[in-house]
């Protein structure tokens, strides 16, 4: 396939003037005079330059990668639909709908999840891989974003890195584990032998003697429970709820975590929202 310049062009300026600073998670400001998002704005959005955005825009520089479309189409909260005109205009076929491999989260997921801010709060795929976090979410539990391979999945860390664990209360460690190999077995099943699942458990079954064990089970439907206890390296033990919205078309779940109001973890989250404010 080839480029649309002109057609690329045309639809980011489109999409951009759509937007509101209030539709992506931004602050309005004062003396605002743009009529969508400014072109600096969607370049933070996208995680890259203003000036390479603004190429874009006017129809120049260089053919950008996939993984540059998909951020672009992530920053500028797109749906499937407009995500895959958005590739075919800049040359390459879009990524396949769904599944395990979809990292596109639908645009009222990321609405929401704009909006919680103040509340711990994070987007997983099926496989246990953050793919977005509020600012208190990374308070709570650190950039998890940042993982590459298959340490981005929380399932897979689990097993293999012991710092993961120690975020746990150790009474929680052997369910967590029942937890953990039984949703990877039912992702395997849904997915298929050649799938990323598949690779994830063999991976498991010859790097972790303890998910050999867990795995032999054959356990299915171990649901995680509602509670989370979680150590924070500054505030201590967290005795929080995790409430769960799940996206079936793309295979996404938001996490929200919440305290009891004037409880001690409640007066916790606080301080951690002190801690985690940017510097004005």
């Amino acid at each position: 396939m080839e480029i649309d310049r002109t057609g690329l062009a045309e639809f980011l300026r489109h999409r951009r003037a759509a937007l509101q600073p209030e539709d992506v998670g931004l602050p309005r400001g004062q003396r605002r005079r743009t009529g969508g998002l400014r072109r600096e704005e969607v370049a933070v959005l996208c995680h890259m330059s203003t000036d390479y955005y603004a190429r874009l825009e006017r129809a120049r520089g260089p053919q950008p990668s996939g993984q540059m479309i998909a951020s672009i189409a992530q920053g500028l909260h797109l749906n499937i639909q407009e995500r895959d005109h958005l590739f075919r205009l800049s040359g390459h076929e879009p990524p396949a709908h769904g599944g395990e491999s979809e990292q596109h989260i639908a645009p009222g997921l990321l609405r929401i999840l704009d909006r919680l801010d103040d509340t711990p709060a994070e987007i997983v795929s099926e496989l246990g891989e953050t793919l977005r976090q509020t600012t208190l979410g990374v308070a709570l539990s650190g950039d998890l974003t940042g993982y590459r391979g298959p340490a981005r999945s929380l399932g897979y860390r689990w097993f293999t890195d012991p710092a993961t664990r120690g975020r746990y209360a150790a009474d929680d460690h052997e369910y967590l584990s029942r937890v953990y190999a039984s949703k990877l077995r039912e992702v395997v099943a849904r997915r298929g032998p050649r799938s990323r699942a598949a690779h994830l458990a063999e991976l498991l079954l010859n790097e972790s003697e303890e998910f050999r064990a867990f795995w032999d089970r054959h356990e299915v439907g171990v649901l995680p429970t509602s509670g989370k206890r979680i150590i924070h390296p500054e505030v201590g033990l967290l005795d929080l709820e995790c409430q769960t919205l799940l996206d079936p078309e793309q295979s996404h779940v938001l996490l929200v975590y919440t305290a009891v109001p004037g409880s001690e973890t409640h007066e916790k989250l606080q301080l951690l929202s002190v801690i985690s404010a940017p510097l004005r």
